[in-house]
């Protein structure tokens, strides 16, 4: 149902359709209570010529009598097939919706041959393909063979009731005329019919008031509901637009229309188009689902094009998309979906238009658009009945979707089971701290290696290339041996601070000794320094003390940003501090702004370390979800009793909109020895409704350099139960430094559905390696492209 809904509200502009479905399936359109508003004291008039009543049990698709309308030509179907069968068995027949969607199917068929047009066409084969796939979806496993049996008999059945001109169709189309005045709707509703059904004036607006017309083309019955036209938009024409709007919707409340026609001037449309305050309206008033059935309507269609950069006109399609795709963007704001996209139909009523051998109107690109007003109308229509028959008219609404925001609980699971790793102020990870404990009490290796002499560039140079090699090892071993020194002797001061502060704490003078330990920034006396800055001069001195900030803030840089000169559309926010011996919080952020949307992620948390080893810590996540915002606060406590042995438990509370979703989770994190290290987890997140459940186990394997070189490589295992469905996922992530130049990452996953990615990562100093990738990228590029224009052949 979902992939249907996508199809359905995903399709191209340039001579495409959208599948559209009646404008009953809108509670907002129909189901309105009336408004004591009208338009005029005439109310509905009609026309002297061909006038009819405006409900049309017979012919019109309303909601009261659509299940009558369509079950006579399953009736005559029926009749075709198997005459002697009973009237019972023929009822049973009217009543199923593929027999029903199969007399459909014949009748547009018969509509296309009596238009003269090909099956082949692309229209007429993308209105089949949808009804097939709609009747695919619908049947059962039963009835697959019998849809594709009757797809393939629709055509020859079509074509035979064709030639004997029975059984007779009773095909109408129900259209409403929509528009600003003077855009040229009368004019082209008598283009239409090739006869003067309605008044025209070129000097003011020749309907003023609503009123049918009634004709037939091509045996088809058209019923066309002309309406007053709208006046531009502004704020003193609102009253009497939305008077108008109110008075259609009244007159259609009943008897709804098949097709809706919006009219605007392509002659008129230019960079300064702006009708988002009339489309808004039209949208209130009849609601989102009016456009789904709307095909927009360019009238004066043969303008003289303007010229382009190069001082040339531009070709008749591009003039022609750039235009329409304004007016769709305009009702995409109208509507807040970018989803829809509208059928587009050029019309050309000037007498003087050009004609082709037989008298038809044709546009500059050489259509004739009768024809194709027609074709498009035809395909609305059948396509709204069989989503009526379907029942597809719930799934498909237009409009910003609050589902398709919804975070999903598996989504909010993950997040939940997530490893959360407490960093200290100084911007070192805890557990590294405990990893280099037990290393505490050895002696430093750096300290019991020889000297080392360091060599020029002209020395190095003149040795070999082992020794150039050795040198360059011993040379990273040593970095490595000081780094790790340098990390110890950090760790141990932090420790000695943190003693020295409980003892002075647990004191009775603590306030005499806290201000006689603390530091006060004191200004330098004036001296005398040279005029300039020099390296031989060592006078200059800074005059006061500077302390470093604990704030960190970067500007997000945005290469496709609104800001073209600089183009920083938002800041990234980092600081960590203690706030006692015990207590330390941390804050991490981002925020974006352009011209319309405003995003922010941020993590803010705040933990409490117990001298005997348990650490509390709580936290709330902020993230922009739309429009929205995502709320999450959760909770940790990790016990370590053990040496080698961390437990963690966490519960989680997510709010978003009117919604809250809870969840709870258990870690146990097991060391063996100082590199490896495994990671076991379960959790459980409820919501409205649902309950997802998941757990997996990690496995990491660190380099023999850690926590100085990041070199590791790690196998996680996942389960996730969601909806009576289960996913069995693996992941393998490494990270290595090959070379003294390069660092290679990898990164696959796989799971159950046989869904996996495959991620390879490097980076390198080298200009060898570095054209090696690029020439390795560009040649698998090719390859790729090579594969695909073969298979295109084939």
């Amino acid at each position: 149902m979902g992939s249907l809904k996508d199809w359905i509200s995903s399709q191209l502009v340039s001579m495409s359709l959208v599948s559209s479905r009646p404008l009953s399936g809108s509670d907002s359109f129909f189901r309105e209570e009336p408004s004591h508003e009208g338009f005029d004291g005439q109310g509905a008039a009609h026309s002297n010529t061909s006038l009819t009543s405006p409900i049309l049990p017979d012919t019109s698709p309303s909601v009261g009598n659509d299940q009558e309308n369509q079950s006579n030509p399953s009736r005559q179907h029926v009749v075709v097939e198997n005459s002697d069968q009973s009237r019972n068995g023929s009822d049973k027949k009217k009543m199923d919706p593929l027999v029903r969607i199969d007399d459909l199917q014949v009748k547009f068929l018969r509509l296309i041959l009596r238009l003269g047009l090909s099956q082949n066409n692309l229209l007429v084969a993308k209105v089949l393909y949808r009804i097939h796939l709609a009747t695919l979806i619908r049947a059962e496993e039963s009835d697959l063979k019998r849809v594709n049996l009757r797809s393939d008999r629709a055509r020859a059945v079509a074509a035979e009731q064709e030639a004997s001109g029975l059984p007779e169709m009773d095909f109408s189309l129900r259209i409403l005329v929509l528009g600003k005045t003077g855009v040229g709707k009368s004019a082209t509703i008598n283009s239409i019919f090739d006869q003067r059904k309605t008044v025209t004036n070129a000097f003011r607006p020749g309907t003023d008031h609503i009123r049918e017309v009634v004709g037939t083309i091509n045996g088809i019955r058209v019923t066309i509901i002309d309406t007053p036209g709208f006046l531009p938009s502004s704020t003193g024409n609102f009253r009497r637009n939305k008077k108008i709007m109110l008075s259609v919707k009244r007159f259609i409340r009943k008897c709804p229309p098949d097709i809706v026609l919006f009219f605007e001037r392509l002659d008129l449309i230019n960079a300064s188009y702006n009708d988002f305050s009339l489309l808004k309206l039209i949208t209130e008033v009849f609601g989102p689902a009016i456009w789904f059935n709307t095909i927009l309507v360019m009238t004066h269609s043969s303008p003289a094009l303007p010229e382009g950069p190069d001082g040339y006109p531009v070709s008749y399609e591009s003039y022609v998309r750039q235009s329409t795709d304004m007016v769709q963007h305009h009702i995409h704001q109208a509507v807040s979906d970018s989803r829809l996209e509208n059928p587009v139909l050029l019309v050309e009523n000037h007498p003087q238009c050009k004609k082709n051998i037989i008298g038809e109107k044709i546009l500059p690109n050489g259509q004739v658009w009768k024809s194709q007003f027609l074709l498009l109308c035809l395909c609305t229509k059948v396509l709204g009945d069989v989503n009526t028959l379907m029942k597809f008219e719930d799934s498909i609404q237009l409009g910003p979707s609050s589902a398709s925001h919804m975070p999903s609980l598996p989504h909010l699971l993950s997040s939940l089971l997530r490893h959360r790793s407490v960093v200290s102020p100084s911007g070192v990870d805890i557990e590294v701290d405990e990893s280099l404990l037990s290393d505490t009490e050895e002696e430093d290796e750096y300290d019991q290696l020889p000297p080392i002499r360091i060599l020029t560039k002209s020395q190095f140079e003149r040795l070999t290339k082992s020794q150039k090699k050795d040198y360059l090892d011993e040379l990273d071993y040593r970095e490595t041996l000081y780094l790790k020194k340098q990390l110890k002797e950090e760790y141990r001061r932090r420790m000695e601070i943190k003693l020295s502060k409980e003892k002075i704490f647990a004191s009775n003078d603590n306030s005499d000794r806290q201000q006689a330990s603390q530091e006060s920034a004191v200004l330098l006396p004036d001296m005398e320094v040279p005029p300039s800055f020099g390296s031989d001069c060592t006078a200059h001195r800074y005059r006061c003390l500077v302390t470093g900030d604990q704030w960190i803030m970067r500007p997000v840089l945005d290469p496709h940003g609104w800001d073209n000169d600089v183009c920083f559309d938002g800041i990234s926010l980092e600081t960590a501090m203690q706030i006692n011996s015990n207590v330390f919080t941390s804050v991490t952020g981002q925020m974006s702004k352009d011209k319309q949307d405003f995003s922010i992620q941020s993590e803010c948390a705040a933990a409490y370390s117990d001298p005997s080893g348990t650490t509390y810590t709580v936290g709330l996540d902020v993230q922009s979800a739309g429009k929205d915002t995502i709320y999450t606060f959760h909770s940790n406590t990790k016990l370590k009793k053990l040496w080698r042995n961390t437990a963690d438990c966490g519960v989680s509370l997510t709010s978003f909109g009117n919604k809250c979703y809870i969840g709870a989770k258990l870690e146990d994190t097991i060391s063996v020895g100082k590199r490896l290290k495994f990671v076991m987890n379960a959790g459980q997140m409820v919501g409205p409704e649902q309950v997802a459940y998941g757990g997996g186990i990690e496995a990491t394997l660190r380099g023999r350099d850690y926590p100085v070189s990041n070199d590791n490589v790690s196998l996680t295992m996942t389960l996730l139960s969601f909806n009576e469905e289960m996913v069995l996922g693996g992941n393998l992530q490494s990270e290595s430094r090959l070379g003294r130049n390069l660092r290679v990452s990898i990164n696959a996953n796989l799971n159950s559905r046989k869904m996996g990615k495959i991620c390879i990562k490097t980076s390198s100093t080298d200009h060898l390696q570095f054209s090696m990738a690029a020439a390795f990228t560009i040649f698998w590029a090719l390859l790729q492209k090579k594969a695909v224009k073969s298979t295109s052949h084939e």
